[in-house]
């Protein structure tokens, strides 16, 4: 998919958080900072890394400008409030850099962390892959906590299968 309108992209994006955040916020108010094993990231960890990622790295090379990312842990955000009030923060400074791009910036390259130059559209369609996998963590961390999680897209896997034809 190539993203020719930055518009349409924020509108896309937008609905993509939305997912994100409906599923986040199934988080139980106590297991924030639970993890399945010592060392790995904690839900917390994954919600901040998601939104410093967003705003320190992609918002920022996008404007041709290095990462500041430096991490996700709970100096950045401690608490089940405050990690949401951190998410939405982190995004809202995100669309406003985003939303000061035209539809001519989408073809300039930018420099990502790693030293490769591609094409603006490409980084931020790479943020959206970025979001959706780690979003499938945190359905996996909650399935592994027995939190009941909304279906992505409206109707569950069952649900598709019964209204399925033969």
């Amino acid at each position: 998919m190539e993203i020719s309108s930055l518009p349409a992209f924020l509108d896309y994006y937008g609905k993509i958080r939305q997912r994100t955040l409906r599923v986040a916020r199934r988080i139980p108010t106590d297991k924030m900072e639970w993890t399945y094993q010592e060392g790995k990231w904690t839900l917390g960890d994954l919600l901040r890394h998601l939104a410093a990622l967003e705003r320190h790295m992609f918002a920022e090379n996008v404007q041709g400008r290095p990462s500041r990312y430096a991490g996700c842990g709970r100096d950045l955000a401690d608490g089940y409030n405050e990690v949401f009030a951190f998410v939405d923060r982190l995004h809202e400074e995100s669309l406003e850099i985003f939303g000061r791009l035209g539809d001519e910036d989408l073809q300039r390259k930018c420099t990502t962390p790693g030293g490769a130059e591609i094409r603006v559209w490409k980084w931020l369609r790479a943020m959206v892959e970025h979001e959706a996998h780690h979003r499938g963590q945190i359905y996996l961390y909650l399935a592994m906590l027995g939190v009941e999680t909304p279906a992505l897209y409206g109707l569950t896997s069952e649900e598709v299968r019964d209204r399925s034809h033969p």
